[in-house]
């Protein structure tokens, strides 16, 4: 199921505790309507208010954590594959080949991710057997000199790199998110919410202000779970260094 789709379910669920507070009001007995009862309850989701709030803020952290992990780990396989391209330029004319395979290589990785929504990072391992082949031309050098050995060894070095972190981002692609948490969270919202309900007047005002809480509250989760998955939907890691650094192999 998408996030949004994820969010919309939970907009649904907190506003629906909202009008079932709010509709349910009238049919409480009086003595249940007293201020005494109403200040317990408020102390009481005062402190369901302050959890939620911070369970909110280290999911938001958390997931800008995740995303810009994944950020960081796309603009290092970029750099990789520019100085890759660069060692393999001054090892000298025999590695035309392999560095022609390194350009088609990112630019099929380029090319699978797609519009947002129809692919993502994670087939950054559709590749795998160009990068194999790549790491199999470059054991295939013959130095014919000590200089030449030495970049034989510090191009096998960073193609391994680029192997390792590529399949770093493929795995954490399968980190999935707190669920149970997050629906700790939801539950304590709609609680929260239903409260909000009970004890509100029942006119426009307090409707509409009910309404857009419930919108900001899943607009929260929405982004958690989108920043969860960085490889597609409506924020995505740019794949920009991927693009500047295609333009720089082959020089």
């Amino acid at each position: 199921m998408s996030p949004f789709n994820i969010s919309l379910i939970v907009f649904v669920c907190v506003f629906g505790g909202a009008l079932l507070g709010l509709f349910a009001s009238p049919l409480l007995p009086e003595r249940l309507q007293s201020s005494e009862s109403r200040d317990v309850v408020r102390l009481g989701m005062g402190l369901v208010a302050t959890t939620v709030a911070i369970v909110l803020g280290l999911l938001v952290a958390s997931a800008k954590g995740f995303y810009d992990t994944q950020s960081t780990e796309v603009t290092q396989v970029a750099a990789n594959f520019v100085l890759l391209d660069r060692i393999l330029g001054h090892y000298g004319p025999e590695t035309k080949d392999t560095r022609a395979t390194m350009r088609n290589f990112l630019a099929h990785i380029l090319d699978s991710l797609g519009p947002p929504g129809k692919a993502d990072y994670s087939s950054i391992n559709s590749g795998a057997r160009d990068g194999e082949v790549i790491l199999d031309k470059i054991q295939e050098l013959s130095p014919r000199d000590d200089n030449q050995r030495y970049l034989k060894a510090q191009a096998f070095n960073l193609a391994l790199q680029l192997g390792q972190t590529r399949w770093l981002m493929f795995e954490q692609n399968t980190v999935p998110v707190p669920n149970f948490l997050l629906v700790m969270l939801v539950g304590w919202v709609i609680v929260l919410f239903l409260s909000f309900g009970l004890f509100a007047p029942r006119n426009f005002t307090v409707l509409s202000g009910l309404f857009l809480a419930a919108v900001a509250v899943c607009g929260a989760i929405l982004l958690i779970l989108e920043m969860y998955h960085p490889q597609s939907g409506l924020i995505r890691v740019s794949d920009a260094p991927l693009r500047a650094a295609i333009t720089q192999l082959g020089y």
